[in-house]
C-alpha cells in the first residue's frame, strides 16, 4: 500500500481540493488537444527502460442501425448505464456540459465527468494507492459524427488516454478512417468488435451488464435481429464507429502492464455499451435529440442526488427492468 505521504497521493488530495474550491462549475470549455500534439506523442513514445511505447489500438464496432439512430441510441445507453452504475459510494459525477466550437472538430458539446470506480479497480493496482484515490477524470468534445475524449487519473499524472471517434455509414471497411500517417499506421493494431459476441474476461465481469443474447434477440419496434453469423455483411441499415485508442503510460516497471490493462478495459466497455445500445433499441427508437438533451439534464441531476444519499435496493416494474425514463421518474422531480 502506498504510504499517505506519497507524492502521488498528495497530488490526488490537491486535485480533490481544487475541485471542491472551484465548485465544480465552469462557464466555458477548454479546447481539445490538437492532432499535432497527439501525433507527436504517438510518433516518439518513450524510450526509458520498461516504460513501454505508446500503444495505438483501433476498434471498429459495426452497428445494425443508421448514423442518425446511433446518435440518439448511444446517448440514451450511456445515460442508462451511468444511472445503473451510480450509488452513494461510487459512480459518475457530471461536472459540466456546455457547447463548444473548435476549428477542426466544429461545433458540438463539451462534457466533463469524474468516475469514482472503487470496486472496479484490479487488485494488483490497489497496491499502489487506496481504491478511493483512483478517481478518473474525463473530458470529451463531441461534434457528431466525430469526437475526442481525454481520460486522466490524478494518481497516475504522467499517463494519458485519448480516444478519437469517427463514425461512418459502412460495415467497418474504411482502412484509414482517422487519416493516420504511415508512421502511425505501422504501429496501429486493428480489432473488429462483433456485438453479437460475449466476452468473459476480467473487465467484462466488472462491468456486469445485463446478459442479452443478440443471436436470438429481435426488436419488436424495428424488426431487426437476431444477429446471426455474417450479419455485419448483410444487415441494412449499417454503420461503424471507429475508435482510435492512444494509450501512454511512461511509468518504469509498470507502464506496459498498465497500458494493456486500460486498453482491455476500454474494449470491454465498448462491447458492453454497444451490445446494450442494440438490446435497448425498443426503448429509445423514435426519440428526438431534443428529448435526449432534456433527459441528459435530468440524468445529471439524478446522478448528483444518488451520489449524495444512502443507496437503495433496485426497483422493478412487474418483475422487469425499468426503462431510463421510468428510473428517472421514480426518484422524484429533478428540476
Amino acid at each position: 500500500m502506498m504510504p499517505a505521504s506519497s507524492p502521488e497521493v498528495g497530488r490526488y488530495a490537491r486535485y480533490i481540493k481544487k475541485r471542491e474550491t472551484a465548485g465544480q462549475v465552469k462557464t466555458s470549455s477548454p479546447s481539445p488537444p490538437s492532432q499535432e500534439q497527439l501525433s507527436e506523442a504517438v510518433r516518439f513514445g518513450h524510450s526509458g527502460a520498461n516504460s513501454g511505447m505508446v500503444q495505438i489500438k483501433e476498434f471498429r464496432i459495426v452497428m445494425p442501425m443508421s448514423m442518425e439512430e446511433y446518435e440518439v441510441g448511444l446517448s440514451y445507453t450511456i445515460m442508462k448505464m451511468e444511472q445503473q452504475n451510480t450509488n452513494s459510494k461510487e459512480g459518475v459525477d457530471v461536472l459540466q456540459q456546455v457547447p463548444f466550437e473548435d476549428e477542426k472538430l466544429g461545433k458540438g458539446q463539451f462534457t466533463s465527468k469524474d468516475y469514482h470506480l472503487q470496486s472496479k479497480i484490479p487488485s494488483w493496482m490497489k497496491g499502489f494507492a487506496p481504491a478511493s484515490a483512483l478517481t478518473v477524470h474525463e473530458e470529451s468534445w463531441s461534434a457528431y459524427p466525430n469526437s475526442r475524449t481525454v481520460i486522466k487519473c490524478p494518481l497516475f499524472s504522467k499517463c494519458s488516454l485519448t480516444i478519437d471517434t469517427v463514425i461512418r455509414p459502412d460495415n467497418g471497411s474504411s482502412e484509414n478512417a482517422h487519416n493516420l500517417t504511415n508512421e502511425q499506421l505501422a504501429v496501429r493494431k486493428v480489432e473488429i468488435i462483433d456485438i453479437a459476441s460475449q466476452s468473459r474476461d476480467y473487465w467484462s465481469k466488472v462491468i456486469s451488464c445485463p446478459n442479452v443474447d443478440l443471436t436470438t434477440f429481435k426488436s419488436q419496434r424495428t424488426n431487426r435481429g437476431p444477429l446471426l453469423k455474417g450479419w455485419m455483411d448483410s444487415c441494412r441499415p449499417v454503420m461503424t464507429t471507429y475508435k482510435l485508442v492512444i494509450m501512454d503510460a511512461p511509468i518504469w516497471g509498470l507502464g506496459e502492464r498498465l497500458e494493456d490493462c486500460i486498453i482491455a478495459g476500454e474494449r470491454a466497455l465498448f462491447l458492453a455499451c454497444h451490445r446494450l445500445c442494440f438490446a435497448w433499441i425498443d426503448e429509445w427508437y423514435g426519440m428526438t435529440f431534443d428529448q435526449i438533451r432534456e433527459m441528459e439534464r435530468q440524468t445529471d441531476l439524478l446522478l448528483k442526488k444518488t451520489l449524495k444519499k444512502p443507496a437503495k435496493g433496485g426497483s422493478k416494474i412487474d418483475g422487469k427492468r425499468k426503462t431510463l425514463k421510468d428510473e428517472i421518474a421514480v426518484v422524484g422531480s429533478c428540476t
